[in-house]
């Protein structure tokens, strides 16, 4: 179920400090994947477990569901995982987070809240102003993977993410997913629902170039 939080809410203009990746992770030196809107990060948790060789970092704008996956990845002394609480949009805007985009070789959106109102697409997460601070950012290379059910919400982030002259899409046809974040392809909650239900998923990956 998806749960509605206002990311256009004041309470959200203070971010948590964020910590250097020598800090977030055991090997800071392995490629860096973002998933952001992870929610209780059961995603990131079954990413990390198979794929010792990534680092996986996942923000999320619920901060009961963040404190609930940190306290799960201590327990587990699971090293190449990390979550924060937040506005995404304002996280990665900040100057600090500079260099944890820079490092980034591929950033997710995986069913992102699609605030079906006309007056609430301003809540969505990909805004053009957001695209434009990855594109800076981001290195050459780097990939955005995006996957909903909700035709509207893809078109939209699409046109938004395609309008910027430093993405391209990639056909996925020819994509090899074995050099990804997620080379046996593991699903979201959601995505699972969605496939139990016979929904449509609309997906795409995009280039930095």
């Amino acid at each position: 179920m998806r749960q509605h939080v206002n990311p256009l809410s004041n309470n959200f203009d203070e971010t948590e400090i964020i910590p250097s990746l020598m800090e977030m992770f055991d090997d800071s030196k392995f490629p860096l994947h973002l998933d952001i809107g992870c929610a209780s990060g059961e995603f990131l948790f079954d990413l990390a477990l198979v794929n010792k060789n990534w680092n996986y970092l996942g923000i999320e704008i619920r901060e009961k569901l963040v404190k609930t996956a940190k306290l799960k990845m201590q327990e587990r002394e699971i090293k190449n995982l990390y979550f924060i609480f937040g506005n995404a949009n304002k996280i990665l805007n900040d100057f600090y987070c500079e260099l944890i985009i820079k490092n980034l070789k591929s950033i997710s959106f995986n069913f992102p809240d699609p605030w079906f109102k006309k007056r609430h697409h301003k809540r969505r997460v990909i805004q053009p102003e957001f695209i434009n601070v990855l594109s800076k950012s981001m290195q050459k290379g780097s990939l955005i993977f995006v996957k909903t059910d909700v035709k509207d919400l893809f078109d939209d982030m699409d046109f938004i993410i395609t309008r910027n002259s430093n993405f391209k899409k990639i056909n996925q046809k020819y994509y090899n997913y074995s050099e990804s974040f997620n080379p046996n392809k593991v699903l979201t909650n959601r995505e699972k629902y969605v496939i139990d239900n016979h929904l449509d998923i609309f997906q795409r990956i995009y280039i930095k170039i």
